[in-house]
């Protein structure tokens, strides 16, 4: 689990490098028009939009844009169709991957995904052949600065199921069903969210270190570079000093 919290923390901050060339927006503007053409346009009464243009809002994506990726979704201006596809498959070191894609061209989609599997050591493999290694959860990230004995009274009482400080910050896990109610009861007790989302959870890792551990981070980073690819999850876990060097 260490592994996979210290990769989330370090993708934050790619994220936040990538938000400041304009680079991350079109993948916030696909989640914002998926999240509002399946659950109305109205963030108040659908809890994926919400979320979508919480996280939109933090790598201060133009209002404009926003705005209009939701009236994409709700059909008031025409744009490109999405569907959600997901890809799994093994990394150098036999390490587990899924990856989640929104994509107006399935066909183009597999072929990017398929060719970033092949040149970085890895293989694409059928659906199921890897996600049942993982389960999906509720993840809300808490600043490490809050006080913990406050968060874990707040949390514990909204229904969270467990907390971890994990490199230098509180993970808060949830029911996947549980996770707007229990962001929003920590909202409420004044407590600060970094982030909030359902992730994939490994049951188990795979220990990978050397050039494998490089080789794995270069696949993950091949992956989330594509247009078409929102999410990569994955069971490694390799020395803290590998990722801190990615």
């Amino acid at each position: 689990m260490a592994g996979h919290s210290k990769w989330a923390n370090i993708k934050h901050r790619k994220a936040a490098v990538d938000a400041k060339r304009g680079k991350i927006y079109t993948k916030l503007a696909r989640e914002i028009t998926v999240a509002a053409r399946e659950g109305g346009g109205d963030p108040e009464f659908n809890p994926r939009l919400r979320t979508a243009i919480e996280k939109a809002r933090k790598f201060n994506m133009p209002k404009e844009n926003i705005e209009r990726a939701i009236k994409r979704g709700t059909g008031e201006i025409e744009g490109a169709s999405y569907e959600e596809v997901t890809y799994e498959g093994y990394g150098p070191g036999g390490v587990a991957v899924i990856v989640k894609c929104l994509t107006d061209n399935r066909n183009r989609a597999a072929s990017e995904v398929r060719h970033a599997f092949s040149k970085h050591g890895g293989n694409l493999g059928t659906s199921g052949c890897v996600s049942w290694m993982f389960e999906r959860k509720g993840v809300i990230i808490v600043p490490g600065s809050v006080d913990e004995d406050e968060l874990m009274m707040a949390a514990i009482d909204a229904g969270a199921e467990d907390i971890k400080k994990e490199d230098g910050s509180f993970t808060v896990y949830t029911e996947p069903s549980e996770l707007e109610s229990v962001k929003e009861a920590l909202k409420k007790s004044g407590i600060d969210i970094e982030d909030a989302k359902v992730d994939m959870i490994p049951q188990n890792t795979v220990r990978v270190e050397g050039e494998t551990a490089v080789k794995v981070l270069k696949l993950l980073d091949a992956l989330e570079d594509l247009d078409d690819v929102q999410e990569v999850y994955s069971n490694f876990d390799m020395p803290e000093e590998v990722m801190s060097n990615a």
